[in-house]
């Protein structure tokens, strides 16, 4: 039997803005998952998100009313975790939302905007709700991003291995662990969102599944290099990225306009897998696991363990951890930080000044 309040909601929906993960876990004293539950945007939500990771007329308006929708979205995905699992919301400590990042803008003075009402969330469910994880860590002079390392150094760390976790969503980031010590990690860059953006130009649908497509085109080495010029990859770490910088306008604004599709795709798969594998490989690591939907493209695999050779690559299945519930548990762990006074974030990737506890709290 569950004992009372040992069990927490995380919820994450990312750069992808594929839908909601939401996990039910016991923390302590060891993570275990519950139940699963993944909700797919509807797709007028989607567009309505997808439209606010840019500038645009009456965004503060449009912005308020996708906040609550997705507050509502939120709150039956938590729905149809708990009632299979048989699970009352007041066995439930607290649930972990991360938001939808709108706006990421880290810098001297940099904030970052992830929306979804906690306010909804809490009175729909009736369970506390602890957000607004990125805001602390920046105005300790961090960039607010990465925020799974410190739960990939507790669920993934080996005494005496370098291991490298890669988390292959919308963008792509690294923990880099010696021990259950983080040493360092960043967004390398771009993971899934180019991919997806040039296939939802050219096909129906939403992905590449297994890339596929990429897989039927050739590297295009030119454009390739071109790409890896951009400055964000010579740039030092700390550092952090999103849609922001890494669009469908980044990506043919170095097009000549005879490249094949397919080709194009290929190398948007190449430059993941190279940015990806030129970190983890500086690191020296003893093994890398990937997770995030970028596990399941086979392509990519093949082309970040070709890139990765001799270090073995492997999916953080091989840890005993679905790829696809990695980031939605590392949210659950950091609503039980919050509520335990323990610290979310590691100052050695954010650059933040000092360790803090992340997050807001909201009572139900």
């Amino acid at each position: 039997m569950t004992s009372h309040k040992d069990l927490y909601i995380g919820l994450m929906s990312g750069t992808s803005l594929d839908g909601v993960d939401a996990v039910l876990v016991r923390v302590e004293p060891a993570l275990e998952i519950i139940a699963t539950h993944f909700a797919p945007f509807p797709p007028a939500l989607r567009e309505q998100l997808l439209t606010l990771c840019a500038p645009g007329a009456n965004e503060i308006e449009r912005m308020g009313n996708a906040d609550r929708a997705l507050g509502e979205c939120y709150a039956q995905a938590c729905d149809a975790l708990l009632n299979p699992a048989n699970i009352a919301a007041e066995d439930i400590a607290a649930i972990g939302c991360h938001g939808q990042t709108v706006r990421h803008c880290p810098g001297a003075e940099g904030f970052s905007v992830q929306i979804g009402s906690a306010d909804v969330l809490a009175a729909r469910t009736g369970i506390a709700v602890v957000n607004n994880f990125r805001n602390r860590d920046m105005v300790l002079g961090g960039q607010g991003a990465p925020l799974v390392p410190m739960f990939h150094a507790r669920a993934f760390g080996q005494a005496g291995q370098r291991r490298a976790v890669i988390n292959i969503g919308g963008m792509a980031n690294i923990t880099l662990l010696h021990g259950h010590a983080v040493e360092g990690g960043h967004d390398t860059g771009p993971g899934n969102v180019l991919m997806d953006s040039w296939y939802s130009k050219h096909h129906a649908g939403t992905l590449d599944r297994n890339g596929n497509w990429a897989a039927s085109g050739k590297v295009i080495g030119s454009l390739l290099a071109t790409w890896l010029e951009d400055p964000y990859f010579h740039q030092p770490a700390p550092k952090s990225t999103g849609r922001e910088h890494f669009n469908l306008r980044w990506l043919t604004q170095a097009l000549a306009g005879d490249e094949s599709a397919e080709d194009i795709q290929a190398t948007l798969a190449e430059l993941t897998a190279e940015t990806i594998a030129r970190e983890v490989n500086a690191f020296g690591a003893d093994s890398a696991y990937v997770c995030g939907g970028g596990a399941h493209n086979s392509h990519l695999m093949t082309r970040l363990r070709q890139h990765l050779s001799p270090t073995p690559c492997d999916s953080t299945d091989a840890l005993g951890l679905s790829p696809d519930w990695v980031e939605a548990c590392a949210f659950a762990w950091l609503a039980h930080a919050r509520l335990h006074g323990i610290h979310g974030n590691a100052t050695r990737v954010t650059g933040a000044s000092k360790p803090a506890v992340l997050g807001a709290l909201y009572s139900p």
